[in-house]
């Protein structure tokens, strides 16, 4: 994660974008008038939202520990793929 205040996040903004796009990183511009902002890639953002989407229940989060536990515990099915 990398900190940059507007002007120097404006002045290099191709470099910032290519930088959050190729390398995942996230920036946070600072600013001194108004909230500060984080600029991330779509890619990153949309992996985030179904995270937090996919443990929004507590059913839902119930049922994936209980499978990572099981994979953890090599406690799963093996099935061979179906060729057509």
């Amino acid at each position: 994660m990398r900190i940059v205040n507007y002007s120097e996040f404006r002045n290099n903004l191709s470099q910032n974008l290519n930088s959050v796009n190729d390398d995942r990183e996230i920036v946070i511009v600072s600013r001194t008038q108004g909230k500060n902002v984080v600029v991330m890639d779509l890619d990153e953002y949309n992996a985030i939202q179904e995270t937090l989407h996919l443990t929004s229940t507590k059913s839902n989060r119930k049922r994936l520990e209980e499978a990572i536990t099981e994979m953890n515990n090599n406690k799963f099915l093996r099935n061979k793929l179906i060729e057509k």
